[in-house]
């Protein structure tokens, strides 16, 4: 079929759906018949994302795993052998690194398929943590860290590419935003079953949740979009039956998708290429370092750390899980928001109230250094400043950034576009979490936090002034480059 006729086509398909009442889809079929369907099926679209989420889970059980491993490791067992404090901070931080080398790959990892990539790193993923179960030395451990995080990031790529792309519109938010609730509920496992196990049977129960999603997958079927990138459309309609459900007529979308890939090849020369990525791979970079140096990675890393500092009596051991839960209160509470609210509202709140916390937090730092000793129990402010600035995190800049960066690129070129962001991401993630000791020892506590709010700010005037709005938008509707 020729790229004239099927604009032609897809666009009278969309006027006919728009003009019919919401509770019911009406498609034009292949005489110019009308087709009514009731109301979309998302049970299959709800399965495949939970199977999906048993990544990001395992990421979030890797990054709630270095806490207490360390305290594990230090407390020299007969099983363990010593780590001084410097092997420590390389154990917890190696996996950014390996993330910043993984997130290209995973870019070209997807062009074999989402769903494969996914699997195809899954395996040596649960391999590394077996590793890390049998280590001998901290060295091992090194090396298991550095190749899981660099695994992590091609699971966590992929999981958002695929999740992005099976969604219907009026709920892919939702589902992208279970990705960041696995990942949170992630971390919160690692940190309660540390309290019970020893670094090596936490590294074993680690070991499970990638395993368990390679196997799961296996019942899961392929990108319908990447489907037709590929020019499988029997498959690709097939797949869309699974996601869409027994009741739905696939003609229009599967219209709209070979519609797509035809009127918009691949580009080959490096000019259009750039032409064609630039305007979303700047906001998606953007977004990711206003995320990323708003302070929330380095606070995470070092949340016990600035309790201690700012606490009189409360334990900040116990803040910490506080913390920790109400950052996955929050995840769940975007993920019903999204979809309703719309993408720009919560991303402007979460700027105004993270500026705020994080402004206060630093001004009680400063008014406590300034009078250590008529200063009374106020270890209440610090928290809620803290449990504001989680909320506020959770709910809108984190899980959303990740779900534009996949709404942002075409179809084509999300594979590239994505391992852009990401790779940018964790390099300002690494560079974030090691520069939080400089910034505090160059301007003090009070400074860091006031310097984070600051970025908050800028973040704030950047998402009014260049961020669309994604809300129920088609992903082939969406070019902020146009």
């Amino acid at each position: 079929m020729t790229r004239d006729l099927y604009t032609h086509k897809v666009r009278d398909a969309r006027w006919r759906c728009r003009v019919t009442p919401p509770a019911l889809f009406q498609v034009a079929g292949p005489g110019g018949q009308l087709f009514v369907t009731g109301k979309p099926e998302y049970m299959g679209q709800v399965l495949a994302s939970l199977a999906v989420s048993l990544g990001p889970l395992a990421a979030g059980l890797g990054k709630g795993y270095s806490s207490p491993a360390i305290a594990s490791l230090q407390q020299h067992d007969a099983d363990a052998f010593s780590v001084s404090g410097q092997q420590a901070s390389w154990l917890a931080s190696l996996s950014l690194l390996g993330a910043l080398f993984g997130a290209p790959l995973g870019g070209f990892a997807v062009r074999w398929g989402r769903r494969r990539a996914l699997v195809l790193a899954g395996a040596p993923l649960s391999i590394c943590w077996i590793v890390t179960v049998f280590a001998v030395s901290v060295e091992v451990m090194w090396f298991a860290a550095f190749f899981s995080g660099f695994l992590v990031a091609i699971i966590q790529l992929s999981a958002q590419v695929y999740v992005s792309e099976i969604a219907a519109p009026a709920i892919r938010g939702g589902l992208s935003a279970l990705l960041k609730v696995a990942g949170h509920a992630g971390v919160l496992v690692a940190f309660a079953a540390g309290a019970f196990l020893d670094w090596r049977q936490l590294a074993g129960l680690i070991s499970l949740a990638p395993t368990a999603m390679c196997i799961i997958l296996w019942r899961v079927p392929e990108s319908p979009g990447w489907l037709v990138l590929r020019g499988r459309d029997e498959e690709a309609e097939k797949a869309l039956r699974w996601f869409r459900g027994n009741t739905a007529d696939l003609q229009l979308e599967l219209a709209v998708l070979q519609a797509h890939v035809i009127t918009r090849p691949a580009t080959v020369d490096p000019k259009l290429l750039i032409q064609t990525l630039r305007t979303p791979a700047l906001i998606a970079c953007a977004l990711m370092f206003f995320q990323r140096f708003s302070g929330a990675n380095a606070f995470n890393a070092y949340v016990v750390t600035v309790f201690k500092e700012t606490f009189g009596r409360t334990n900040p051991h116990g803040a910490a899980v506080a913390v920790a839960v109400v950052q996955l209160l929050s995840a769940l509470l975007s993920g019903l928001l999204v979809d309703s609210a719309g993408r720009l509202p919560l991303l402007v709140a979460s700027s105004v109230l993270m500026t705020l916390a994080l402004a206060s937090f630093g001004s009680f730092a400063y008014y406590e250094e300034a009078n250590p000793k008529t200063v009374p129990n106020l270890d209440w402010i610090p928290l809620l400043c803290a449990l504001v600035f989680t909320v506020a995190f959770s709910l809108g800049i984190s899980p959303i950034s990740w779900l534009l960066v996949s709404e942002l690129f075409s179809l084509e070129h999300r594979g590239l576009g994505t391992a852009l962001a990401t790779s940018f991401s964790y390099l300002c993630a690494f560079i974030g979490v090691k520069t939080f000791v400089d910034f505090k020892e160059l301007l003090g506590l009070y400074g860091a936090f006031w310097f984070y709010a600051f970025i908050s700010v800028c973040g704030l005037c950047f998402i009014v002034c260049c961020v669309p709005e994604t809300k129920g938008r088609d992903l082939t509707e969406i070019d902020p480059g146009r």
